[in-house]
């Protein structure tokens, strides 16, 4: 949903102008600084949602590092998860650069089924919305670690597919680092980004701002995107206290659907000239950490605040829609750390409170047909130890989280009120043993949840009847073979799912479908060919069916069998750079062919994109392009067969200038 009170805090070009003056009163200073003072600190990692040393990375975790981002050109987190990280992605309906993604072949659900953190806050709505990662400043990222399968302990609901977790950068001591980007390309795309994080000895402050335009590849589909986070952090040797802002405005006209024969006439037309929506977005968030000797404290308090608007116009009338929604989060936990000669023990618990709420008005030709107030409280208590002893690792957790989800809407021609109380269990039990130096082999079991939110409970089969909870019961195996030079990963996995949250368009409503599975194998791998050349490789196989009821062995919608990508780095000399990928997905059934009936499906497509780049001094100088053959393609199509397509973004090529400092 949308919100039309679409008013920026401050405006974009006072925003970067904010940004531009803060840097030009340090860049002297900054250029100054000896290398010494500008040597990163170590990179840590967050296997159990505290900072690790680099050799405890989560077991079988892709970890997308700062300068793979900025190798790459990637102009945001969705972007580099997508070409880095090998997740598959749909072009998003709004013209947004937030794709919907998939671990592991959940579809339509995709989004939904995994939990997207940064910094330790959850991200992931509790709507049927996808996190805005393009809110989130690419430049301030240190990394972001995927770990695909079910992660339930550590991350509560909706974590079945897995999660992406992104750490940012923290400023160093008397220090100064900060950037600023202008890019242009076809189809009116603008954008500026800008910040500039300083540090002194126990304080340290960071500011980043973007703004983005773009006309975008079909009719009526512009973006408006602008950007603003603002933090502050006062950190000593054994104690850290932080504070942070974060503002998005996201106003998008939308092209709607299409069918194949419109689409094959002309993929750029839309029916539907007179969408359009909002979303406007605030986070505020405080962070606490404190050691004591073997004993760590930890805890992030947030709160967003977000509002979303429609307008849908057809021949049977106008369709408007607001919404005001806020979630708050509490997380505070503890990990306690021992190590002997022989073997190192980490234990972590923690309580995770959140409280969800909205409130909804709309209407249809005029008349008021929501009037609708939804809430969720949850509570959950997760315990998890891993013992690491010679070459072996063992982890062990569990987590117990209840709901409490409350609706009512009088004007709804459906479910008009419901009260409902679910408690859910999860499990996991990992390991891993290095068999060898450059051979790792690793396991992991356990079981994993997903509830329904409000918008799924608005269209059930059984009016006032919330949907019952979906479980998986979660399985992998895999290895690791090589070293930083020239490395493959390989996972068999498996999902056997009960209960899953889908939409069955047979029955025009959401529904627990009858039992599912998801299982595959996914291949990673990496080599460095020559002293500038490195080639990184991502295979995905998924098999995503019934297993029971009536539809038994027949294919989920939505789900390419088949995705893989490949990329090469090569750097000729120290002042350039090419950067060059390739992505692959197999054919697809359509979205609401749910019985298998339709002989057509979504074809399989393949898309080359490319950068080049030129260093001289603090500057960058960049060409990039996606979809460089201009290949006429779609991922997402929602009717039943040869209907509801959205098309995918046809040639683009943007040239940018970056000043670092």
């Amino acid at each position: 949903m949308f919100n039309s009170n679409f008013r920026p805090v401050v405006s974009t070009w006072n925003r970067l102008a904010v940004v531009a003056s803060l840097s030009a009163l340090g860049l002297s200073s900054a250029l100054a600084q000896s290398a010494s003072e500008k040597t990163l600190q170590p990179v840590f990692v967050s296997a159990s949602r505290f900072a690790s040393d680099p050799a405890f990375a989560p077991i079988g975790a892709t970890v997308i590092s700062a300068e793979e981002i900025r190798a790459s050109g990637a102009g945001n987190v969705n972007e580099a998860v997508r070409k880095l990280g090998g997740v598959y992605g749909r072009q998003s309906t709004n013209g947004s650069q937030d794709f919907l993604l998939d671990l592991r072949g959940f579809g339509s659900t995709g989004n939904q089924n995994l939990v997207v953190m940064v910094d330790g806050i959850r991200m992931s709505e509790n709507e049927l919305a996808v996190a805005l990662l393009s809110s989130i400043p690419v430049e301030s990222v240190e990394r972001i670690e995927i770990v695909r399968g079910g992660s339930s302990v550590l991350f509560g609901e909706g974590a079945t597919g897995g999660s992406i977790q992104i750490i940012t950068k923290r400023p160093q001591k008397n220090s100064m680092r900060g950037s600023v980007l202008a890019e242009v390309g076809n189809y009116g795309h603008r954008e500026m980004r800008a910040g500039v994080a300083r540090g002194w000895d126990e304080v340290s402050m960071d500011i980043n701002a973007s703004t983005q335009r773009a006309d975008n590849y079909r009719a009526n589909n512009k973006l408006e995107q602008d950007n603003l986070s603002a933090g502050v952090q006062w950190a000593d040797k054994q104690s850290r206290l932080g504070a942070r802002v974060e503002l998005a405005r996201q106003d998008s006209r939308l092209a709607g659907a299409l069918t194949l024969a419109q689409f094959n006439a002309n993929p750029r037309q839309t029916l539907t000239p007179n969408d359009f929506g909002a979303i406007d977005t605030n986070r505020y968030t405080l962070v606490g950490e404190h050691r004591i000797g073997a004993l760590e404290l930890a805890a992030e308090l947030s709160r967003r605040e977000r509002k979303s608007q429609g307008t849908f116009v057809s021949a049977f009338g106008t369709y408007f829609s607001n919404a005001d929604s806020n979630v708050t989060q509490f997380s505070p936990r503890l990990r306690y750390l021992t190590t002997s000669a022989d073997w190192t023990n980490e234990l972590v618990s923690g309580i995770d409170f959140s409280r969800w709420e909205r409130k909804t008005l709309a209407s249809f030709g005029g008349f008021p047909s929501a009037n609708a107030d939804a809430s969720q409280k949850s509570r959950a208590l997760y315990l998890r130890n891993e013992i690491r002893a010679g070459q072996a690792r063992v982890a062990l957790g569990a987590r117990r989280e209840s709901f409490d989800k409350n609706f009512t809407d009088p004007l709804a021609f459906s479910t008009k009120a419901y009260v409902k109380t679910n408690t859910l269990n999860a499990w996991e039990l990992q390991g891993s043993y290095a068999l060898l130096q450059t051979l790792d082999v690793f396991a992991k079991v356990g079981k994993s949840y997903r509830m329904a939110n409000a918008d799924e409970n608005g269209a059930t089969p059984v009016i006032n009847q919330p949907l019952a909870p979906q479980t998986s019961r979660d399985a992998e195996l895999g290895f690791s073979l090589g070293d930083v030079q020239r490395k493959v990963t390989m996972k068999l996995f498996q999902h056997r799912l009960h209960n899953e949250i889908f939409y069955n368009p047979t029955v025009f409503a959401n529904v627990n479908l009858d039992s599912t599975k998801r299982q595959g194998v996914e291949i990673e791998g990496a080599a460095q060919l020559a002293s500038s050349l490195r080639l990184i490789a991502n295979l995905q196989h998924v098999a995503a069916e019934f297993t029971g009821g009536v539809n038994a062995g027949r294919e989920m919608v939505l789900v390419p069998r088949n995705t893989a990508a490949l990329r090469l780095d090569w750097q000729p000399g120290a002042a350039h750079s090419v950067n060059v990928g390739v992505q692959w997905a197999d054919a697809q059934r359509y979205g609401g062919d749910f019985n298998n009936a339709c002989a057509a499906r979504i074809p399989s497509y393949a898309t080359l994109d490319g950068r080049y780049a030129y260093r001289t001094g603090a500057w960058e100088f960049a060409l990039a392009g996606n979809n460089l053959a201009d290949r006429q393609f779609f991922s997402t199509a929602y009717g039943a067969c040869q209907t509801g397509i959205y098309p995918d973004m046809g040639r683009q090529i943007k040239a940018s200038a970056r000043l670092s400092f």
